[in-house]
Order: C-alpha cells, then sequence, then structure tokens
C-alpha cells in the first residue's frame, strides 16, 4: 500500500505537456523556478518527510521500501529534472551532461533542508521562502552555466 502512495505522489512530478519551448534563457530560468518550487514544496509536505524517515528507519529491516522511495519516488523528480536539462543542452542553453546538470540544480535548491527536515530541527519552509529558495537556486545555476558562446561572462539573460 505504501508503495502505491508513493507511485501516485510520483506522478506530480512529470514534466507537464505544456512546458514551454527553452529557447532563452529567461525561460529556462522561469522553468527552474517553477520546477523547484513545485519539488520543494512537495517533498517538504509533512507526509512525505514521513514517508522518508519510515524508509530509513526500516532500510535495514524492509529495504524494499527504500528501494521504492528511491526508484519510484526520487526518481520521477530526477527524470523530470534531467529532461529539463537535456532540453536545454539541446537548445544550445548549457552544455554538460543533463544527469550532472540536474544533480546540481537540485543541490543548490535543497542545499541541506532535506537533512534538517527529516531530523525535525526545520519547520517546513512557508510558500514564499520555497518560492526564494527556487529563485536562488535558479539564478546560482545559470551563474554557474554561462551560455555556451558567451565568451566566459556570467550572466543570467
Amino acid at each position: 500500500m505504501l508503495i502505491a502512495c508513493i507511485s501516485e505522489r510520483a506522478k506530480r512530478f512529470d514534466v507537464p505537456a505544456d512546458l514551454p519551448v527553452l529557447r532563452k534563457r529567461e525561460t529556462l530560468e522561469q522553468v527552474l523556478v517553477s520546477f523547484g518550487t513545485k519539488l520543494v514544496r512537495e517533498i517538504s509536505d509533512p507526509t512525505v518527510i514521513a514517508v522518508f524517515r519510515l524508509a530509513i528507519a526500516e532500510a535495514v529491516q524492509a529495504p524494499e521500501v527504500a528501494r521504492a522511495l528511491n526508484s519510484i519516488g526520487r526518481e520521477a523528480s530526477r527524470a523530470a529534472l534531467r529532461k529539463i536539462m537535456a532540453e536545454a543542452h539541446a537548445a544550445g542553453l548549457l552544455t554538460g551532461r543533463p544527469a550532472a546538470l540536474a544533480e546540481q540544480f537540485a543541490g543548490l535548491l535543497w542545499r541541506d533542508l532535506m537533512v534538517s527536515l527529516l531530523l525535525g530541527v526545520s519547520e517546513r519552509p512557508n510558500p514564499h521562502e520555497i518560492a526564494g529558495r527556487a529563485h536562488e537556486a535558479a539564478a546560482a545555476f545559470l551563474q554557474l552555466h554561462p551560455l555556451p558562446n558567451d565568451g566566459g561572462r556570467r550572466t543570467l539573460s
């Protein structure tokens, strides 16, 4: 039953069919902010944090829960983010491997929030804080990855 719940929630991370065509960095930034906001909002939900805690606590006794959370739940968001990065790469907006780019953006987005939530030492961020976190992560990510033909300048446009 828990695996079915994980599968159902994971569907929320499908890349929407109406994703804007990534031709400009501004559009890529908007997509990253939107996806990042959704990701933090969904995963920081107390029910999701409880499932993570359960999976961690039972990793030895019931490893199938941890495997399901990783392969179904976490993979859904990673796959969606890789798809965004692959489209940005194909459009010439980014260089690098989409999987590595996705992992880097996720790291900038989450920083240490997940561990703090799992330990119960931080409260779930409010919608304004979540949006701010997503904006900061997108801006930092794009500064780290200037346009390929940018001559080394680090700009957001």
